[in-house]
């Protein structure tokens, strides 16, 4: 097949997200698909709003208003769009396809927690981007519950979760219990540092609990959104806790930590999956997230992790002294968390089942 595929900026990005995409797009490569990557400039919500004046997706000779990008004419057996581009796409998608064209749907903009009449105008751009595209990717079942919420008619689509097999399971039973008992109580924050990730629900946590044996190694892009970067790091001074900023880390480095660590925090506001949550498990690491969004397919509540509203420090806080003061809960949870991580099909089962979609749209 001849594919193409539509992303903001640069694939590389550390996102679980453009992970996904990287993974999909070495898999079709394997199989003797030619893969063609369309980058458009990464800017801001409005001005990508503006694309929609110019930008065709197959006109000849259209170009990025940057003038640093010319969008040939070619001919795909199908395109694939990151549907977190949809606002520059809802123009380029008007009337016939020359080709199907597919949303990699992570998760939906008007799905994040922010201020309603934001949401409202959000849904409305997302929902005339999704009526343009012939049918979805989704990285979950809620996911495709949400999406399929906004439609009228429900289109063609394949359920295909993220890959897990990045680290693999690390760890063993025997290695669990012992790490449980070790002195102290270590955390991993894993995620760029942004408002959506939920760290100044963490940090407010530990301010409750005043565990200064407690560490906290925060790992993830600190350049995303500097000033919440900023207050975070402020934030930092007034607790007993050690805390590391250690930003985005090489994949050895990651994996000492995630050896080393207890438990695996994460609070989004929303997760359109959550993939570092089972990333975390592969090394026995039991996992707190929220109910809003996709957490609740990985992480059964008081099985193998727990599951707080978005911000409520509070029950966060209790959660984490009921396992700091009780090592034999926790090492039941990581071991518990150990086995949701051997649950989860491989990537090679999932990426097979997005080819053969991809074949049946042709």
């Amino acid at each position: 097949m001849k594919i193409g595929l539509v992303i903001y900026g640069s694939l590389d990005a550390l996102s679980g997200g453009y992970l996904y995409d990287r993974k999909l797009v070495e898999y079709l490569r394997g199989q003797g698909d030619n893969v063609e990557i369309i980058s458009l400039s990464w800017r801001n919500y409005a001005a990508h709003l503006t694309d929609n004046f110019w930008f065709r997706m197959w006109s000849e000779g259209a170009r990025s208003r940057t003038g640093r990008q010319a969008i040939r004419r070619q001919k795909f057996d199908i395109l694939i769009q990151d549907e977190l581009n949809h606002p520059s796409l809802i123009g380029a998608n008007r009337g016939q396809h020359p080709y199907p064209i597919l949303s990699l749907v992570h998760h939906l903009r008007c799905s994040e927690l922010r201020p309603r009449w934001q949401n409202i105008l959000y849904r409305m751009i997302e929902k005339k981007y999704l009526q343009s595209v012939d049918g979805f990717i989704f990285n979950s079942e809620t996911t495709k519950s949400v999406v399929n919420g906004l439609l009228v008619n429900e289109k063609k689509y394949v359920v295909a979760h993220p890959p897990t097999d990045r680290f693999g399971a690390q760890i063993l039973e025997d290695e669990i219990d012992k790490r449980a008992k070790t002195p102290g109580f270590r955390i991993l924050f894993l995620g760029n540092v942004i408002y959506r990730k939920g760290l100044h629900t963490l940090l407010r946590a530990l301010s409750i609990i005043h565990s200064p044996s407690t560490i906290l190694d925060i790992v993830g892009s600190l350049n995303s959104e500097p000033q919440y970067v900023k207050e975070m790091q402020d934030t930092v001074h007034g607790l007993s806790s050690t805390i590391i900023f250690h930003g985005a880390l090489d994949k050895q480095p990651l994996i000492e930590l995630l050896k080393q660590a207890h438990i695996l925090i994460v609070p989004s506001s929303y997760e359109g999956f959550g993939i570092v949550y089972l990333e975390g498990m592969g090394f026995g690491l039991p996992a707190i997230g929220t109910t809003a969004g996709a957490a609740r397919e990985i992480i059964t509540h008081g099985e193998n992790g727990y599951l707080i509203q978005p911000d409520d420090a509070e029950a966060l806080a209790k959660y984490l002294s009921d396992l700091v003061s009780d090592r034999n809960l926790l090492t039941q949870l990581s071991i518990n968390a150990l086995k949701r991580f051997r649950q989860q099909p491989k990537w090679e089962q999932t990426a097979g089942r997005i080819r053969s979609f991809l074949l049946s749209m042709i």
